[in-house]
């Protein structure tokens, strides 16, 4: 089994920063593109920035030039740098990655999510 698990989320005032980190642990053979979508009161998840094994990156518009994601393969871990931090920001953020297993192969794997709040 595989579990993806999200912590660094919180309450930050408008223009602060924090940073979301993603483990990804249980009988892992490879990691592809790992992302973060996050999902907004009474609207629908979207995805805000996804990297590839090798590093290729790319972000929804809404967070272009103000959050950074970065990964770490050896430790199967993705980050989510997020700076100027606007209210419009709050929502759970989700990991999700493309995990291949021995046993299954290919899947796509959902962390539980982790809260942001930015107060203005």
């Amino acid at each position: 089994q595989v579990q993806l698990v999200e912590s660094g989320g919180g309450l930050v005032q408008a223009g602060g920063s924090l940073r979301l980190s993603c483990v990804a642990s249980g009988s892992i053979f490879s990691i592809n593109s790992m992302r973060w979508y996050r999902q907004a009161p009474g609207k629908q998840r979207e995805l805000g920035a996804a990297i590839t094994r090798g590093g290729y990156t790319n972000y929804a518009d809404s967070v272009k030039g103000r959050f950074t994601i970065s990964r770490d393969n050896a430790k199967n871990t993705v980050y989510l740098q997020m700076n100027s931090l606007k209210p419009e920001d709050t929502a759970v953020y989700y990991c999700n990655a493309d995990i291949f297993l021995a046993t299954t192969g290919l899947r796509e794997y959902w962390g539980q999510g982790t809260p942001v709040t930015v107060s203005s």
